[in-house]
């Protein structure tokens, strides 16, 4: 203040008004920013970014259309049933007959992840519950709703080992589902994966300081498990089995998206939806703390940053890391935002966080 009334005696009224308005809006940027941000490096270009563009992704059926309000996960059970956790609340399922059911009301806008158990029913993520168990006759009960004292939050995706066992992820621990594109402007490490014993009903962290921790699968036999980190743009192997056990090692990185969701194909394979998590033109904000700030106080600008709504790409990936493909719709005209993909019997399921159906792609 006292520079401020210093520097009026030298300037004219108006100037003294412009320079008033200046600092408020430097105060508002850099004192009260929702951010204390780190640079981010994107993705450099690489024989797996340079894959060539398709269309693949515009010739999906619409299954549901109008029924379902952005699916962000899609699991289809042993018995051919399809389910999905919409934003609207619902946990709804499309039988093998083609006809749907509204299976389950749970009253929350943030259902996220979900995963089939061997026990009957399904496991369900809720960003502000935390997990959540439907059992075989639709019947909620919150399974996990505090780590070590503190609430759960931003549980974002969950897989059943074959002793029950729980692995689930918890994108960030210090910001919402509401407002996660703020944890990608911070670009500072704040997910983890972690394990529920349901038995024991104990908890304990398995990987700590993941760069928002979102997709989790099991290998085929169990012997590994991959997390994705989305805006680290790669996914990690961590050894559950053999000599290997307890060791972490890049199993893919370098991608051209944030890998969202992941999920464990028939053969052994997986299957990993990406994001373009900055619009095009836009990716300068990365590389400056003060672009961040001013990003992070606006939020009608973080949506033309975020560029997860304007296209939408699925990566093939075998059980060594190596591509096998990519499919793409490059402009987002059918599909955007896609967040999963699940396969079952020679077609791709999509989930998205875009779209008022389940995409359904055949496999050729």
């Amino acid at each position: 203040m006292a520079l401020f009334g210093f520097l009026s005696r030298f300037l004219p009224p108006f100037s003294g008004f412009v320079l008033a308005c200046v600092l408020a809006i430097v105060l508002q940027i850099f004192i009260f920013s929702p951010i204390s941000p780190d640079l981010l490096h994107l993705p450099q270009p690489s024989s797996l970014a340079s894959l060539p563009t398709n269309t693949h992704l515009q010739g999906v059926g619409k299954v549901g259309e109008g029924v379902v309000k952005d699916p962000e996960d899609v699991l289809v059970d042993e018995n051919g049933v399809l389910h999905t956790a919409t934003r609207d609340g619902w946990i709804k399922r499309l039988h093998r007959d083609g006809s749907w059911e509204n299976w389950t009301m749970l009253n929350s806008q943030t259902l996220l992840g979900i995963t089939a158990t061997r026990r009957g029913g399904i496991i369900v993520c809720d960003a502000e519950k935390g997990l959540i168990w439907v059992d075989e006759d639709g019947h909620p009960k919150v399974l996990l709703s505090h780590v070590n004292g503190s609430e759960l939050r931003f549980a974002d995706d969950v897989i059943e080992a074959l002793d029950g066992s729980l692995y689930f992820s918890v994108a960030s621990t210090k910001f919402s589902l509401h407002n996660w594109y703020l944890d990608v402007l911070e670009a500072k490490p704040h997910g983890q994966l972690l394990k529920f014993n349901p038995s024991s009903s104990q908890t304990s962290i398995v990987l700590d300081d993941l760069c928002f921790a979102n997709g989790v699968a099991l290998s085929r036999d169990e012997d590994f498990l991959i997390v994705c980190e989305t805006w680290k743009f790669r996914c990690l192997r961590h050894w559950l089995k053999g000599e290997e056990a307890g060791k972490t090692e890049i199993f893919i990185d370098n991608l051209p998206g944030g890998p969202d969701n992941i999920n464990l194909a028939p053969d052994g394979s997986f299957w990993i939806a990406l994001l373009q998590v900055t619009s095009e033109g836009w990716e300068f904000v990365h590389t400056s703390k003060a672009a961040k700030h001013l990003i992070a106080t606006y939020p009608s600008m973080i949506k033309k940053v975020n560029g997860a709504y304007r296209k939408a790409s699925v990566l093939h990936v075998g059980a060594d890391g190596k591509i096998i493909k990519k499919l793409d719709d490059p402009d987002g005209k059918v599909n955007s935002f896609v967040t999963s993909a699940f396969e079952f019997e020679g077609h791709l399921y999509l989930g998205s966080l875009n779209a008022n159906f389940i995409g359904k792609l055949p496999l050729i």
